[in-house]
């Protein structure tokens, strides 16, 4: 039988919550309100595939690159208590979708916010090959001019035969961006490494509207000669995108700006 998926949110001062698909409020116009993301029209992003904190320096990195971030999305985020500290320190909610059990501490997407979600939907999906499990996870936040921030943190299948789980996987992104009336921004580890897969993501992308960030220096992880990180994004600005090289993980962290705020028209 297949385990139920859920993610699990850390905060300061409380105990850790599980939080199941449905329990924090259906995707809809009628979501609760909640605390706008921090941001003087300026939105900083950090995504990086964290390598389960196995190298040294992952969270001096971690620190100095996602300084002033409002949000931060992790893949192979492992639950150490350095982690978890650092998290409950300098955020107000960390949500975690175990995707698999390592000996001591869950792995998966790890999304650090500045802000409660209002809405929460974790995801799974089985290497088909490996029988290992990949998340993604799916949270809403209020922004200060009044629309709601879709953010979709993912690390995609990595071992399989065609495209078929890959898109999978991404279907049920998908309908949720679809159904979706205000910005977006989805961001992780897609393990494009393959033409059929890279285009399989392009296309995705493209039927939800989705628009590539561009990295002017271009240090992102590649496979085959093509990259793995990415960051897609609708109804905001980019204001300025860069890749930092390390050696605190097999993959080099992103950091993006987005003009979050929305002319106000008279």
């Amino acid at each position: 039988m297949r385990k139920k998926t859920y993610a699990m949110r850390y905060v300061a001062g409380q105990p850790a919550e599980q939080i199941f698909p449905g329990a924090l409020a259906h995707l809809g116009p009628d979501l609760p309100p909640g605390a706008a993301l921090p941001n003087s029209n300026i939105l900083r992003v950090m995504v990086w595939n964290i390598f389960k904190q196995q190298r040294a320096d992952w969270l001096s990195v971690l620190r100095d690159y996602g300084k002033d971030a409002q949000l931060v999305l992790l893949q192979e985020a492992q639950t150490t208590p350095e982690l978890i500290r650092f998290a409950t320190s300098n955020y107000l909610a960390a949500d975690q979708v175990p995707a698999f059990m390592l000996p001591q501490h869950p792995s998966g997407v790890m999304t650090l916010s500045a802000a409660h979600p209002v809405y929460c939907c974790p995801l799974r999906e089985r290497e088909p090959l490996l029988r290992l499990s990949k998340s993604a996870l799916v949270t809403v936040y209020p922004l200060l001019d009044g629309r709601l921030l879709m953010v979709v943190n993912i690390h995609a299948v990595n071992f399989s035969i065609g495209i078929d789980v890959y898109s999978k996987q991404l279907d049920p992104i998908g309908e949720q961006i679809a159904n979706h009336k205000g910005p977006v921004i989805m961001a992780g580890d897609f393990n494009a490494w393959s033409k059929q897969r890279i285009n399989a993501l392009y296309g995705f992308a493209g039927n939800i509207r989705l628009e590539e960030v561009r990295f002017p220096s271009d240090l992102r992880k590649r496979a085959f000669g093509r990259p793995l990180d990415f960051i897609f994004y609708r109804d905001l600005s980019v204001t300025s995108a860069s890749v930092m090289e390390t050696r605190a993980s097999d993959h080099n962290p992103l950091r993006v700006e987005f003009m979050a705020g929305q002319p106000l028209t008279l």
